[in-house]
């Protein structure tokens, strides 16, 4: 007798499927806001970006939310996550902006791809998740095939080369405050909120840093195609996380994580089109021991996750 699917297991794999076609319209559509930033950066400092990046997305976001009557689905708690969230995407998009303006797309985004790495060892710190010798020798092959991308780009651009990994910090931060979130939210209020409370970081971050006289932190209204380059961003940027959020909530993180060095293939085929940039053979050969280290993380924890946490039983007779 042939057993047959249930229909409650054919509604999983269904609901797996629609989330991994929804990440990888996420992953593909993320490196559009970092051309367009690109673009921007050219004439508009990043931290001006950054707070028109994040005023349009919660414009764009306001409406839906209303009308779908979460806006002031609010406590403490959750106000509280929604403030680290915003501080940590501000300073994200900050960072990786003003490493774009020095920097190739695939260059940066290359060596911002340490984040899970550096998401496996935070949480292994601050949520106590077990990590074994193997992970932690994959994250210190991974950071050695970042140092392959950094080194020849100090060269070229200085300190600037280091941003993508403060870049990557901050991302991997987010996601740990993210996953407190995520199961209890609404994923458009979410976005939402953290394009308010990236805009009040952004414009803080204006306000300090203009005193100070530094460069990218210098208000600038933006305007003629830099402010169509920066729609474009905000544009890219909602309905990268959009999908993104919903693509988490049809199918386990460790199912989709390694669809996000998807990422990396068109940011390279964007920054060859556009910019005419491609990695020499030494960061070729950075990108593919940081995607392979990557690639080896998640799949080990995917490995680990799928053990029972209780030994079975031995048979009775």
């Amino acid at each position: 007798m042939t057993a047959h699917a249930s229909p409650s297991s054919s509604a999983l794999r269904q609901e797996v499927g629609l989330g991994l076609v929804l990440m990888v319209i996420s992953v593909l559509v993320a490196p559009v806001i970092d051309l367009f930033s690109k673009l921007a950066v050219a004439e508009v400092p990043a931290a001006v970006i950054t707070l028109c990046r994040f005023i349009f997305q919660a414009l764009t976001l306001l409406p839906v939310v209303l009308w779908r009557g979460t806006l002031l689905d609010l406590t403490w708690k959750k106000s509280a996550l929604h403030a680290l969230r915003g501080l940590m995407a501000a300073t994200v998009m900050i960072t990786f902006v003003m490493a774009l303006s020095v920097m190739e797309i695939a260059d940066a985004l290359a060596i911002f791809f340490v984040e899970p790495i550096i998401l496996t060892i935070l949480g292994a710190i601050f949520l106590k998740e077990t990590i074994g010798w193997r992970r932690y020798t994959a994250c210190a092959v991974g950071f050695l095939g970042a140092l392959l991308v950094i080194q020849p780009s100090m060269q070229e651009v200085g300190l600037f080369a280091l941003l993508p990994v403060v870049s990557a910090f901050g991302l991997a931060v987010f996601y740990l405050i993210t996953r407190l979130a995520a199961q209890s939210e609404d994923p458009w209020s979410m976005q939402l909120h953290t394009g308010l409370w990236g805009a009040a970081f952004a414009a803080i971050a204006l306000l300090v840093g203009s005193r100070f006289g530094w460069t990218a932190f210098t208000p600038v209204m933006p305007h003629g195609v830099s402010t169509l380059f920066i729609i474009c961003a905000g544009i890219a940027a909602t309905i990268s996380g959009i999908f993104g959020a919903y693509a988490y909530r049809s199918a386990p993180a460790s199912v989709l994580a390694p669809l996000q060095y998807l990422e990396i293939v068109s940011a390279t085929i964007l920054g060859w089109w556009v910019f005419g940039d491609l990695p020499d053979p030494l960061k070729w050969g950075g990108i593919s021991i940081i995607i392979s280290s990557g690639l080896y993380v998640i799949w080990r924890e995917h490995q680990l996750r799928k053990r029972p946490t209780i030994p079975a039983m031995p048979p009775l007779v």
